[in-house]
């Protein structure tokens, strides 16, 4: 399988995220939005952003491991930020960062919704991973 980072030049710069992401062929792993319940269904970080995408990214990985993938699969991630603000995106990337590859990031969209389904998750991700 052949995946391609495309940023045409045509496009604004990006800082995290790649425009265009490609691959010619494999099985595609869809996971559900993630959020900071651990393995108990226990919320981790109440009212702390960064605990939250923390956790939600241990969820991912674990989603993603059961699938037989890694990090490096991901093509595609979504994040939805309740109440977001500016000063929220350093925090988003600082963790981000920890399990994306920086140098070829996911094709990703960030959206500030105003409420998730539960008073206090923060955050969720949901990701689109492919394996050869």
């Amino acid at each position: 399988m052949e995946v391609q980072f495309l940023n045409p030049p045509a496009l604004c710069p990006t800082f995290g995220w790649t425009h265009v992401v490609t691959h010619t062929a494999g099985k595609t792993i869809y996971i559900s939005g993630q959020v900071c319940n651990n393995e108990k269904g226990e919320i981790v970080g109440k009212g702390d952003l960064r605990a939250q995408v923390t956790q939600a990214f241990e969820n991912l990985k674990a989603a993603l491991t059961a699938a037989g993938a890694t990090f490096k699969d991901v093509v595609k991630s979504n994040l939805y930020v309740a109440g977001f603000k500016p000063e929220h995106l350093p925090i988003l990337r600082e963790v981000r960062g920890r399990y994306f590859d920086t140098k070829n990031p996911p094709a990703s969209t960030l959206v500030g919704v105003e409420k998730l389904a539960h008073p206090d998750w923060l955050v969720e991700i949901e990701l689109v991973a492919v394996l050869a």
